[in-house]
């Protein structure tokens, strides 16, 4: 379905493909946590937490709780002292990666414009 067919149909975003795509990725961090994974994966928390930098600790354990619920992110517990847990991408949240990188090209191209 294309954004077109529901032009002038819209009653709420969130009953839109649209609206459940930002539901699912949308907000300041969900991206930034899925471009660090696919880069990496799998990844450490606290390696998550240095790559971001200014996100708290309780905003990045939010984010991937829930980025966990939708089934975009696979957290791996490693049974040892100290706890040891590995995040990384699901195939669904894989699929999404062709538009995290037209989100790249297109800030390549208007970055400096």
């Amino acid at each position: 379905m294309s954004m077109a067919e529901y032009k002038g149909k819209v009653k709420n975003i969130q009953d839109t493909p649209f609206g459940y795509t930002l539901s699912v990725i949308g907000g300041k961090w969900k991206m930034v946590i899925m471009y660090l994974l696919a880069e990496n994966q799998p990844v450490r928390f606290n390696d998550l937490k240095r790559q971001i930098g200014v996100i708290t600790y309780k905003t990045l354990s939010s984010q991937l709780k829930e980025l966990e619920a939708d089934g975009m992110v696979i957290r791996k517990e490693y049974p040892q002292v100290p706890p040891k847990v590995e995040y990384s991408l699901t195939d669904k949240a894989e699929t999404l990666l062709p538009v995290l990188e037209g989100l790249c090209e297109w800030g390549t191209i208007h970055q400096n414009n």
